[in-house]
């Protein structure tokens, strides 16, 4: 059942919404073609030595910073199918490279997982309960088989039904006011990607795509406006993550007000950190926001047991060039209303990324379902990068409810302060003898360029998660 209506936030920016309770669903023939022929994504090509693939759409031009954004997806070959879908339980045999949620949810010791530790993609599991309010997504252009592919991949993977909902962030000011925004590929696999994964973590959460015009800044600045005004207006709170991003840019400072300072009510805004290496990223920078990097994970060849993480080489991280120091509050930079790393630079530098991580390696990818990439035709397909991350720790905060968001307003007085509550909280843990080791992973192996180390690294922040305790 769809109902279609209208809404208006605050700034008179109007959005579509089409919401969508997946209750059941029908069989599926292998490669079916889904009603609708859509433009293909153009072919995926090698990213120079790395060993994974690039699609168009998250290829980074340094001509596109502060212009556009790009997805931070990838795969581990080309293609990165592991196979057409027959029907809602398609046989395949166990290989070592991807990941589900049962897996993903052993590893990261969420509570109430289901099934088997090892990667299997024919045995069903994964978070069964958790998460509260709202996640979301912010993405650019329309996938029109969201509700389908999740609904698939429920099912695949024995998961709860999910509350999903649609909008657009069609106002006035975007470059498709009044109307859906158009459709690519590759961002129609990035939505599939974020709203499957965030899920997976938060299985009790209302999962919310929030869907841009267009991938550029301006468009993209609305549908954030809108996800903070609906989390905040309507939930009371919740996540918002965004795995997109440029290169940093002169004149990004204006636009952390987007990311925690406008919606800040219990509201915690999360962006993946890059898949380009050493290196910082936009809004990744943002002082308000977590910043979501990557890690690689490695199984032992003779049974799959999990051996270690190790930092993937292609997670971004690195010192901001622009979001420095200082004393003075100017709802952007770093100073005494987002301190949290003020243990380990003072104020020698400035925003430093990512904070904590997750698996973003392709070659230990995960599974996602979607029909948008091969324009209709539907698979299930093997997705890295720190686009896995960002939806990923998104649902395993929400699903910790410590609903940490940008500010807290004392009761006594009536008045608070901006603050980056998150962070703070995740950073604080770093040096204690007990909490630091039982909630987190960390990472001292691999490289992304940067050093990786004990502690806090370019590459994967505080470490990857353990539990909901400390998030």
């Amino acid at each position: 059942m769809q109902n279609q209506n209208w809404r208006f936030f605050s700034r008179v920016i109007a959005v579509a919404v089409v919401t969508v309770l997946v209750v059941s669903f029908s069989t599926f023939a292998v490669a079916q073609k889904l009603p609708g022929s859509r433009e293909a994504a153009p072919e995926a090509a090698p990213a120079g030595p790395k060993n994974w693939v690039v699609p168009a759409s998250s290829i980074e031009r340094p001509e596109d910073a502060g212009v556009r954004a790009h997805t931070n997806w990838v795969f581990g070959a080309a293609g990165g199918k592991i196979g057409a879908a027959k029907g809602v339980g398609p046989d395949f045999t166990v290989v070592q490279s991807y990941e589900t949620p049962s897996s993903m949810g052993c590893l990261y010791k969420i509570p109430t997982s289901t099934g088997p530790c090892v990667p299997n993609i024919n045995s069903p599991g994964g978070p069964q309960k958790g998460g509260q309010k709202v996640i979301v997504v912010v993405d650019a252009y329309d996938n029109p088989y969201l509700a389908y592919e999740l609904g698939v991949f429920d099912a695949q993977f024995g998961l709860p039904a999910v509350n999903f909902i649609k909008y657009y962030a069609n106002g006035s000011g975007s470059s498709c006011a009044g109307g859906s925004p158009p459709f690519d590929p590759g961002w129609g696999l990035e939505e599939s990607l974020d709203v499957e994964w965030a899920h997976t973590m938060a299985p009790d959460a209302t999962i919310v795509i929030m869907e841009a015009c267009s991938s550029s800044w301006s468009d993209l600045l609305i549908a954030e406006y809108d996800a903070g005004s609906l989390a905040v207006g309507t939930y009371g709170g919740g996540n918002i993550t965004n795995s997109w991003g440029s290169g940093e840019f002169s004149g990004e400072t204006a636009y952390d007000v987007y990311f925690g300072v406008d919606w800040w009510e219990q509201t915690v805004f999360a962006a993946s950190a890059g898949d380009s290496g050493c290196g910082a990223a936009y809004p990744s920078s943002s002082p308000w926001l977590v910043s979501a990097g990557g890690t690689s994970v490695y199984r032992k060849s003779t049974n799959l047991s999990f051996d270690y993480e190790g930092c993937w080489s292609g997670s971004g991280g690195g010192i901001s060039a622009y979001e420095v120091y200082s004393a003075t509050y100017t709802t952007s930079g770093i100073g005494t209303w987002a301190d949290y790393q003020w243990g380990i630079f003072g104020d020698t530098q400035g925003r430093s990324t990512p904070d904590f991580a997750f698996n973003a390696d392709p070659n230990s990818g995960v599974v996602v379902f979607d029909c948008a990439y091969a324009s209709g035709t539907c698979y299930f397909y093997e997705v890295g990068g720190t686009s896995v991350a960002s939806p990923s720790l998104s649902g395993i905060m929400n699903n910790a409810k410590n609903e940490l968001g940008g500010g807290h307003v004392n009761p006594a007085t009536g008045t608070g302060y901006h603050a980056a509550a998150e962070d703070t909280f995740l950073y604080s843990q770093l040096g204690t003898v007990t909490d630091y080791p039982k909630n987190f992973y960390d990472i001292t192996k691999g490289s992304n360029g940067c050093k990786v180390g004990v502690g806090w690294d370019y590459c994967t922040g505080v470490g990857s998660p353990r539990g909901l305790l400390g998030k």
